[in-house]
């Protein structure tokens, strides 16, 4: 890694970790801005995971959102049931969203392109619909949760202790993504996107070897899903729809496809646009629009590629 790439990622876990202990050092930051970083966090967990096999793999996933919104469910209905333990939820949400990604990966794998994105999307929507049918959790009005999720008995009850676990899951997620991006099966997916034909000739499963990261993307992101829904202490079927597919999409080209900081950052701004600017009105998108494409045009690999001079 560049001096750059080790810097980056330091600055900005330092600068998230010490939002929370400014605010507890009596400094004037109010308590909007504790609240937008956590969402930062969150969506940052999420947009790093479908960088992953997006920025290395090449899978243009539009559908990236049901993984999310399978995370968020599994804790409304554990929820309803009683259950608020971290411990089950968290590997529930998980196994849940990994064994959706191995289903709807295996179909979605058997094509490429534009048709990849759109079997992706279908999927999405599906479990857009399939949420919004589920009566006992709210159907399309949503699921306002009893309580927060407990990690080893401690409730997650205040803003700290949840923005504390979220921090602690993002550097867990940006840790194993960087470890697998390095390992030979981070190679061998990033060599696949290249030239599949070559990379098969040598006798390695392509197929097999990019269902496994969209299984490990989607396990990732329903860590977010998890987060998200205690974070709002609700739940939505708006959480699977394509709009927040496209969001994620937009975080990591914004930030830079192949680059775990660039999701971070692409996260960061577009959370920062979408609540600072939706505050004002509520035609944000056609002021974030525009910069999008400019970005598209001039910063080819994003924010995290202005550091290396990239254009």
């Amino acid at each position: 890694m560049s001096r750059a790439s080790r810097m980056v990622p330091i600055a900005l876990f330092a600068s998230l970790a010490a939002i929370p202990i400014l605010r507890e050092a009596g400094l004037p930051i109010g308590g909007f801005l504790p609240l937008i970083a956590g969402r930062i966090i969150i969506f940052a967990i999420a947009a790093m995971s479908l960088d992953f096999i997006l920025g290395v793999g090449g899978l243009a996933s539009f559908g990236h959102a049901a993984p999310l919104a399978i995370g968020a469910y599994a804790v409304a209905i554990l929820d309803a049931a009683g259950i608020h333990d971290a411990t089950i939820v968290i590997p529930a949400a998980m196994l849940a969203a990994g064994i959706f990604a191995l289903v709807t990966g295996a179909i979605a794998l058997r094509t490429s392109g534009i048709n990849f994105l759109m079997i992706t999307l279908a999927f999405a929507q599906m479990v857009y619909f399939a949420a919004g049918s589920l009566a006992d959790y709210g159907g399309d009005d949503g699921y306002s949760l009893d309580a927060r999720i407990m990690w080893a008995g401690w409730k997650l009850s205040g803003r700290g202790g949840l923005y504390a676990v979220s921090l602690v899951c993002l550097f867990a997620a940006w840790l194993l993504f960087r470890t697998l991006t390095a390992s030979r099966f981070g190679r061998l997916l990033s060599a696949a996107r290249q030239n599949r034909v070559r990379v098969q000739s040598m006798g390695v499963d392509v197929f097999a070897v990019q269902l496994t990261s969209m299984v490990i993307a989607a396990m990732v992101c329903a860590v977010a899903g998890v987060l998200l829904a205690n974070e709002a202490e609700f739940v939505s079927p708006a959480y699977a729809a394509w709009g927040r597919s496209g969001s994620l999409m937009v975080m990591v080209l914004l930030g830079g496809a192949g680059s775990l900081h660039g999701a971070i950052l692409g996260a960061a701004l577009v959370v920062l646009f979408e609540e600072g600017l939706g505050r004002v009105t509520p035609h944000w998108p056609l002021i974030f629009g525009p910069l999008l494409v400019l970005s598209v045009l001039f910063l080819r690999r994003g924010i995290a590629g202005i550091g290396r001079g990239d254009g």
